[in-house]
């Protein structure tokens, strides 16, 4: 068994800034970057244009940007292992962490395994389809594209969340329709008043959508009406999905604290349940779901760790 002062589980920017600042304090960091679990750089492997990211004015696609982050974790000494992790022990005092073909014994770890957002099996919606190219879970990382400008935006849900997405999105599209499958909104009171409120925004009650089509982006959407099985055709630009994410903690088995919704809790920066774990990204972000905010988070991690190891007595 192989052993590690640090081992990182996730990649994208929380796990790779976390590797970055892990390695240049000597922590000689082992981070498993997922294979099978998702495309390794989680969520912005399957993001075309990256535009609020700092540091980059003429913007710049998501799997360039991750591919920087790996090479800059490799350049300090990080050892990257292109595999999921299949098992965590975290009762021992040293942990073990088990890949496909390697098993680790780590003295400190930083779960940085992100969320997956849902999203429906519409036709036209699958990633060889228009996926990224006008449909999207994120509202807030790709609503000000140009394919989106003035043109009309829908959005599935009828949560806050959709309507928060719906709200945003207002500032660029048209007109903003929020498809949603009931009678009644989920949301709470505060935010279902905004949405009413708003002349750019329009709820399509019972309905959902059947099936998106277009050319090399998304140009109109077929819409089903529940009750009376009516099918119309609409013009759209764009279709984000609303309905929520997964975060990637089934691996854990419960040994760790999570919120109701699966996140990891965190105290005192990005410490978790478990003395010597840390969380850092969407796996324990219900709310920012950035890319800037996950590199903050993973940045904390390994800060924390560091000293956590030091306190400790480990040899750093």
């Amino acid at each position: 068994m192989k052993k590690s002062k640090l081992l990182i589980i996730g990649s994208g920017p929380a796990g790779y800034t976390a590797a970055i600042y892990a390695a240049r304090a000597n922590l000689e960091p082992v981070l498993f970057e997922g294979f099978y679990s998702g495309p390794a750089g989680g969520q912005l492997m399957t993001t075309t244009d990256v535009e609020n990211f700092p540091g980059f004015p003429e913007g710049i696609t998501g799997p360039e940007l991750i591919e920087r982050f790996r090479k800059q974790a490799e350049r300090f000494g990080t050892h990257i292992i292109g595999e999921d992790v299949d098992d965590i022990d975290l009762s021992k005092k040293s942990f073990i962490v088990k890949g496909r073909t390697v098993e680790y014994q780590a003295d400190a770890v930083i779960i940085s395994t992100g969320a997956t957002a849902k999203r429906l099996a519409i036709p036209g919606t699958r990633d060889d389809e228009f996926w990224q190219k006008g449909v999207t879970a994120c509202a807030v990382c790709d609503g000000a594209a140009p394919i989106f400008r003035n043109r009309p935006l829908y959005v599935i849900g009828g949560g806050d969340s959709a309507i928060e997405e719906a709200t945003f999105l207002t500032k660029f599209g048209s007109k903003v329709y929020i498809v949603h499958r009931r009678d009644k909104l989920r949301a709470s009171k505060i935010m279902q008043d905004r949405a009413f409120k708003n002349p750019k925004l329009e709820i399509i009650w019972n309905s959902e959508v059947q099936q998106v089509e277009g050319d090399t982006v998304v140009r109109q959407l077929k819409i089903k009406n529940v009750e009376t099985k009516v099918v119309t055709e609409h013009e759209a630009a764009g279709l984000f999905f609303a309905i929520g994410h997964t975060p990637n903690t089934a691996f854990l088995k419960g040994q760790l604290d999570l919120h109701d919704t699966g996140y990891i809790k965190v105290h005192d920066g990005t410490k978790t349940s478990v003395d010597g774990v840390f969380a850092a990204g969407d796996v324990q972000d219900h709310d920012y779901r950035q890319a800037i905010t996950a590199a903050g988070t993973g940045c904390m991690a390994a800060l924390e760790a560091e000293r956590w190891l030091s306190e400790m007595g480990y040899t750093i």
